[in-house]
């Protein structure tokens, strides 16, 4: 018997290995095995089996799995179904795809550690003394992984096998671990039941506290946790020991799920009655329910229409009267307690959360949670459609229009779109959500592929808030603040006095956008990255929020030593920093990337404004969806320009549907509300269309604007990122595979995929690596597909010192 297996790694193909006999009852599909591959040993999956029939010779070279690890395969038939068409249609490993699929605590690999063992060695090369220097400040093996993360993503391992040969270095590997960690606790057992009091004396005679040690115990269903026992209840260890001794009693190790609510008050949702959209609405979902090929419903509803109370409906239907299972997808930023707390509120300790400030062993526990069936519904981010539940009846996408549900790394797969083909394959609805829909699912649904539903009121029929554009260019010299204009201050002033709540927004972080010495004009930029580093006045550094590389703020410049240095453009903390001195009284608080580290970071600010402690809340975008505070009677978008015109064919539809969802935080409660958008475009399409919260108009004049030439929904797209170490290798490697694609089309009268580019991508250095693009364009998705996939198997760049790479991008959402 034989195995294909695929392994974690970035080469589309899977691998031919021997099953022994005595696995080959547990080497079925979707089982995770442990396999030689190199001087290593990987944790692959199997793909597929068969009889090995053919050349014995040739078999004879096929290397022997080294064990099956799974009981069950970890990857049901489902989920290797659904994994296969990911790889297949984004182009991407099928390894790569379960590894992204499935908790990294099953896909463990082993690691390669290098070793110093003469501290006094030197070298010529550059990389070499580079890697020495690292070395001589550890002591002992190091991980080659933490080489990397902490000196960059240099070619190191030629100068590791030089070092090795000549001694220098010691490299050893640590195998992977064949079973994930499991959080436990250790715990005392009976083990004998003395049922009689004669028994009892006999055991136990004037040992008293073991007696009533042992009667706790059985009273308390057989079994505690033995630091309870010691701390809480005062029985010693000698007292547990013998119950041991005396065989009544074991000691074990049980495994603890981990609570990703812990220490986290869950708020509870209070009761609503549908209102008749609602109940409309509800009730088309629940007959597709009752269906075996439910189908997939674009649920457009006006920001407080209360499209959560319709999901909840569903899984009543789904989870309670059909006892099925639900995934309930959401964007990661909108992913709070909160949101979540609605679910838990109606279907208790059946609700799981993923997303990614989960503990690898937290996430873990609640894969297992779902994958045994002791919960039945999952609430999370992105990576929860591959949630491992059975039976699947309903797949929720809230706010389906985010940009975050597609994955910005290998795989780069779209929960949207996975979620839909997902709830077809296992039928199940789906249920596409959202106040301002991406433009492709409003066509779907225009053309009949999905199906539309509408909530087109607010719950208590309360009026969507009016909004007013200030004009910035009439501003200029008027308003003493640079950053507030006098209206938008009156309306944070009357606020304050009123005991009411204001949201304001700038979807930009830090303090400045960069730092420009006035003398000679020098900007300060990253020296990984072609971008300006933002300064953060909190920290005094200088940050690239692409690589990450931070250096102090400079008080002279490096080229012409002037001390007259601007801060330019204007980020959270500054506007931050001017609400203070504008408001001293008022009680702020900032919600962005800076503010918000660690699991639940973003709740505990929100928990805050909920109680209202918090008079003024400013941030980025995490603050414009998903949040329903009463007391919020204003919005002020500090500057709507952020992001307008920036070189992607989406910048317009992602301003429209910022500015539409952030207006939908005022006036959810009786008190009402009022948006104030300042804006240099205020006759620009994106900003009046928002000003009327008017999606329908949106939609044609940016459908319009897409129809030619065609982008995205009339045509699909591929964009092809080359990048390497020098730009002029870069740049001919691109030139390169658009001459290869361009000769493939004529070749093959292939007149119905378009190659634009190639041309430097809008950010054409990051960490190192230039970076250039081109796209390839088709109104036939399959067609399109077909000719990627070729390209990406067969296209081969040069080797070598310059590192190139190709990432395929199926269906991008950014092109920067």
């Amino acid at each position: 018997m034989q195995a294909e297996v695929a392994l974690p790694l970035p080469i589309p193909r899977t691998w031919t290995y021997h099953i022994p006999p005595a696995m080959q009852e547990a080497a079925q599909p979707g089982a995770r095995v442990l396999v030689p591959f190199g001087r290593r040993e990987r944790i692959g999956w199997i793909d597929s089996t068969s009889s090995g029939e053919g050349d014995p010779a040739g078999a004879s070279r096929i290397l022997p799995i080294h064990g099956v690890l799974d009981l069950a395969p970890t990857a049901t038939p489902a989920m290797l179904r659904l994994c296969r068409w990911i790889a297949e249609y984004y182009i991407a490993p099928l390894g790569q795809v379960l590894r992204t699929a499935l908790p990294s605590g099953l896909a463990d690999h082993s690691t390669d550690f290098v070793e110093l063992m003469d501290p006094a060695a030197t070298s010529n090369s550059s990389v070499e003394e580079q890697l020495l220097g690292w070395l001589r400040e550890r002591s002992g093996p190091q991980p080659v992984a933490r080489l990397r993360r902490e000196c960059g993503d240099r070619v190191w391992w030629p100068a590791i096998r030089r070092l090795q040969d000549a001694g220098v270095l010691h490299v050893s590997v640590q195998a992977p671990r064949a079973d994930p960690p499991s959080r436990t606790r250790r715990v005392l057992r009976l083990t004998r039941e003395l049922s009689s009091l004669i028994e009892r004396d006999a055991t136990f005679g004037r040992a008293t506290r073991q007696r009533e040690c042992y009667e706790t115990l059985e009273a308390s269903g057989g079994a505690l946790d033995t630091r309870h026992l010691a701390s809480a209840l005062g029985f010693s260890p000698h007292v547990l020991h013998g119950l041991v001794s005396k065989g009544v009693a074991e000691f074990v190790e049980e495994q603890v799920p981990r609570d990703p609510f812990a220490g986290i008050d869950v708020p509870a949702d209070p009761a609503h009655s549908p209102t008749p959209h609602q109940a409309q609405v509800i009730g088309a979902l629940v007959k597709a329910a009752r269906q075996p090929d439910p189908g997939t419903f674009l649920l457009r509803g006006v920001t407080g229409s209360g499209k959560t109370l319709v999901y909840i409906e569903l899984l009543r239907e789904v989870v309670e009267r059909q006892g099925r299972t639900a995934i309930v997808l959401v964007p990661e930023i909108a992913l709070t307690p909160q949101t979540v707390g609605r679910f838990r509120a109606v279907f208790g300790d059946q609700v799981a959360v993923l997303h990614s400030a989960l503990s690898d062993g937290e996430r873990l526990d609640e894969w297992r949670s779902l994958r045994s069936g002791d919960k039945r519904i999952v609430v999370g981010a992105r990576s929860a459609v591959f949630a491992p539940l059975a039976d699947l009846g309903a797949i929720v996408v809230d706010e389906e229009h985010e940009s975050s549900y597609k994955q910005g790394e290998a795989p780069r797969y779209h929960a949207r779109e996975v979620a839909v083909v997902r709830a077809h394959m296992e039928g199940a609805v789906c249920v596409l959500g959202s106040a301002t829909p991406s433009l492709e699912s409003w066509a779907a649904a225009s053309a009949g592929k999905y199906t539309l539903l509408e909530l087109p009121e607010r719950v208590g029929g309360r009026p969507l808030p009016p909004i007013q554009v200030v004009d910035l260019r009439a501003e200029r010299g008027v308003s003493p603040s640079s950053i507030l204009s006098p209206a938008l201050m009156d309306a944070v002033g009357a606020r304050l006095r009123r005991n009411e709540q204001t949201i304001l927004l700038l979807n930009r972080r830090g303090y400045a956008t960069f730092v420009q010495c006035r003398d000679c004009g020098g900007v300060w930029h990253c020296p990984h990255c072609n971008v300006s580093l933002t300064y953060h006045r909190r920290r005094s550094r200088l940050v690239c929020h692409y690589c990450f590389h931070e250096e102090a703020a400079p008080e002279r410049c490096n080229a012409c030593g002037g001390s007259d240095l601007g801060f330019r453009g204007i980020g959270t903390e500054q506007v931050e920093r001017v609400v203070g001195e504008q408001f001293p009284s008022a009680r702020i608080a900032r919600m962005d990337v800076d503010t918000t580290s660690g699991k639940w970071g973003h709740h505990r600010i929100l928990q805050r404004v909920e109680r209202g402690e918090v008079d003024i809340l400013l941030g980025t975008q995490m603050i414009a969806k998903g949040l329903d505070f009463p007391n919020v009677t204003l919005v002020g978008v500090v500057n709507a320009d952020v992001g307008i015109n920036l070189p992607d064919f989406r910048a317009t539809e992602r301003t429209f549907q910022l500015l539409t969802q952030v207006a939908g935080r005022a006036g959810r409660g009786a008190r009402g509300g009022e948006v104030f958008i300042q804006t240099a475009l205020p006759g620009h399409y994106a900003v009046t269309c928002a000003t009327g919260h008017d999606f329908l108009r949106f939609a044609e004049r940016e459908l319009e604007a897409r129809a030619e030439p065609s982008y995205p929904p009339f045509a699909r797209l591929v964009n092809v990122v080359v990048s390497g170490l020098d730009e002029i290798a870069t740049q001919e490697a691109a030139d390169r595979a658009v001459r290869w694609l361009d000769g493939l089309l004529r070749e093959r009268h292939i007149d119905e995929v378009a190659v634009l580019g190639p041309a430097p991508c809008p950010v054409d250095r990051i960490r190192q690596r230039w970076r250039w693009h081109f796209l390839l364009r088709s109104r036939r998705s399959a067609l399109l597909g077909e000719v990627a996939r070729f390209f990406a198997t067969r296209f081969e760049l040069p080797r070598g010192k310059h590192d190139l790479r190709l990432a395929v991008d199926r269906d991008p959402v950014a092109l920067l």
